[in-house]
């Protein structure tokens, strides 16, 4: 029998549809051990509106529609099943807490852009999620820079 556990891990987006860095990151997660992979997609609805607001509803079953026909994708990355939904919140920390609330999750890949103030104010998910012990790893993408300026020293 084989004694090793396959960890849970937590795929935390705000786009419904895959980008190339999200399915690379599950592709390399997944390849480096056993892996179960759970993903949620923020709900798209504007943050300000009530959770039961019908317009909450109805761009939620849109997303679904989206992560549906991507699900081929996320599959092949992931090497095997991948249990995906659409969440009712719209905040990352909140649709993550639920989730860790309600089932056991070893690490969290987070693919949600972030508020470029977050991180100086030590708001950014990181932080936010280290009372709950969890790994988490942040998928970054590279911004195109406007013509003339120049990208922000590290």
């Amino acid at each position: 029998m084989d004694d090793t556990r396959r960890q849970r891990v937590l795929v935390v987006t705000d786009k419904a549809e895959p980008s190339h860095s999200l399915l690379e990151a599950i592709r390399h997660r997944t390849q480096q051990g056993q892996a179960q992979v759970r993903l949620v997609v923020l709900n798209p609805a504007r943050a300000e509106l009530n959770l039961i607001h019908p317009e909450r509803h109805d761009k939620a079953i849109e997303a679904e529609h989206v992560l549906h026909a991507a699900m081929p994708r996320l599959t092949e990355a992931a090497g095997g099943r991948v249990i995906g939904s659409v969440s009712v919140r719209h905040d990352p920390m909140d649709a993550i807490e639920e989730v860790l609330f309600s089932e056991p999750i070893d690490e969290v890949l987070v693919d949600v852009r972030a508020h470029h103030l977050a991180s100086l104010l030590h708001q950014d998910l990181e932080h936010r999620l280290r009372h709950h012990h969890v790994t988490v790893t942040t998928i970054r993408h590279e911004e195109p820079q406007p013509h003339g300026s120049h990208a922000p020293p590290p």
